[in-house]
Formats: C-alpha cells, structure tokens, sequence
C-alpha cells in the first residue's frame, strides 16, 4: 500500500501511540518517536518495547494513531513483523535520534489500510 507524503510527513513529525495485542487478545498500547516510513513501510526501533516486541511475535496484527498539533491524524492498520539484525537494524542504528540509543531491533508493519481522524 502506497503511504502518501502528508501521511509520511504526520507519522515522521509526531509521537505515535502503537496497540499490539497477545495471541489471546490482551492489549497493550507503546508509544514511539522518531518513526520513520521507508519503502512505504512504517520503521519502529524496539529501545525499550519488550512487551510489544513479544505480542507482535505472538500476534502480527497492529494498529496505530498519530496525529499533528491541529487534531489532524491517521489510523492505521497492518501486519508487523520483528527483526533483530539486517537492513532493518543497519537503518534504524543509522537514525541521529538513535545515535544514544540501545536499538534492540525494529518493527516493521506493512499497512494494510490508513483512514484519516479529526
């Protein structure tokens, strides 16, 4: 699925909030910055998400919201998958608000659907 730019641009400039969930369905909602969309896939570093990395293991389903100072945002839904090393690792370590960062490894979630809020 095609990200298009200002939904780029929302996602690049502002916090996200990400809900994950286990195989049975318990919730759990991280909050990321420093999101990027590479490749029109949305690129999370795993710092300190150890929750969230064992549900999108269990559970590949996400969603999440982002949205700017004016209430304008996205939801979106898609798979994630984790990666611990590899092109995916070699980006995210190369991100300067990484620079002090442990970068565990990253989520990567292909969107499946983007729908616009406020």
């Amino acid at each position: 699925m095609k990200i298009e730019k200002n939904v780029v641009e929302t996602i690049e400039k502002n916090p996200i909030a990400l809900a994950t969930s286990t195989r049975l369905g318990t919730p759990n909602v991280s909050v990321a910055a420093f999101v990027k969309v590479k490749y029109d896939k949305i690129v999370i570093t795993n710092n300190y998400m150890g929750k969230t990395i064992a549900n999108v293991n269990q559970n590949p389903h996400v969603s999440l919201v982002v949205w700017n100072d004016k209430w304008k945002g996205y939801q979106i839904h898609g798979k994630a998958e984790y990666h611990e090393k590899g092109k995916w690792c070699d980006f995210v370590k190369s991100i300067k608000e990484n620079k002090s960062e442990p970068c565990k490894g990253v989520i990567v979630i292909i969107p499946e659907s983007i729908k616009q809020i406020g």
